[in-house]
């Protein structure tokens, strides 16, 4: 056999080659991912069973000052708690929402605790056309409370489409330390409550309105993945044959 023929011969051995080791990389990372969907999916029904069984749960103490480092989004995001105090009112900060009821605003109020210390709590909604106090008088609390709600974790900086700008006092997100900076509060949570609707008299602020929602695609992810695995495999085969009959072919 001549060295051409030799060279010849050796092409589409080469590219044979280089394809397979291309499509079984391809299909390895794509059975991969389609595993580690599957992973996040049990990940999430098992994250979503527990949230669903702290806002499920008797409200207990929130979390003291001494156990403030180790407040955490997996320990203790939803958790539901109670707290007594008395509302810093004068010292409430609207924060922009946009809720089921409507744009307004959030209320966010300290509320100060026995021990010195302060927690920030969601009153609840507010709509814009009721945003000064005076509007909404008969929900005014002077005397100690007892809150109970939903721990949620510090929402630092902004929204994804506004940014906080405290020196304006314009605010997109419940951003404790800028919040209690703002307002020259100290010691203040690093976590604010969401108040029940139990927690609200009169008519405003409207409480309890938490939305937990956990968007679980995973599933549909992992199908796709592994669909994806399915048909470049499949496009392998018919590779593989057709090269094979291209060699009898030339034999």
């Amino acid at each position: 056999m001549t060295d051409l023929q030799n060279e010849t011969a050796f092409r589409p051995r080469s590219r044979l080659a280089v394809v397979s080791i291309l499509g079984l990389l391809l299909i390895a990372g794509l059975l991969a991912l389609g595993t580690w969907q599957v992973k996040r999916l049990f990940w999430k029904l098992d994250l979503i069973a527990r949230v669903e069984q702290r806002i499920g749960a008797p409200p207990v103490p929130a979390p003291p000052r001494s156990d403030w480092p180790n407040v955490s989004l997996a320990r203790d995001e939803y958790r539901h708690v109670a707290l007594h105090g008395r509302f810093l009112n004068d010292e409430e900060t609207l924060v922009y929402a946009a809720t089921e009821l409507g744009a307004g605003y959030w209320v966010m109020t300290p509320l100060a605790l026995h021990d010195g210390t302060i927690v920030l709590v969601n009153r609840g909604f507010v709509p814009m056309e009721r945003r000064d106090p005076k509007a909404r008088q008969q929900g005014r609390i002077e005397d100690e409370v007892k809150v109970t709600g939903l721990m949620r974790m510090d929402e630092p900086k902004g929204s994804l489409l506004q940014s906080n700008r405290p020196r304006e006092d314009r605010w997109y997100s419940r951003d404790v330390g800028a919040i209690a900076a703002a307002r020259g509060l100290s010691p203040v949570a690093p976590y604010f409550v969401d108040a029940d609707a139990s927690s609200i008299p009169g008519t405003l602020p409207v409480g309890g309105l938490t939305r937990v929602v956990f968007p679980n695609n995973h599933l549909v992810y992992a199908l796709t993945w592994y669909c994806l695995a399915a048909m470049t495999a499949g496009m392998l085969v018919i590779f593989w044959r057709s090269a094979r009959k291209s060699n009898s072919g030339a034999a």
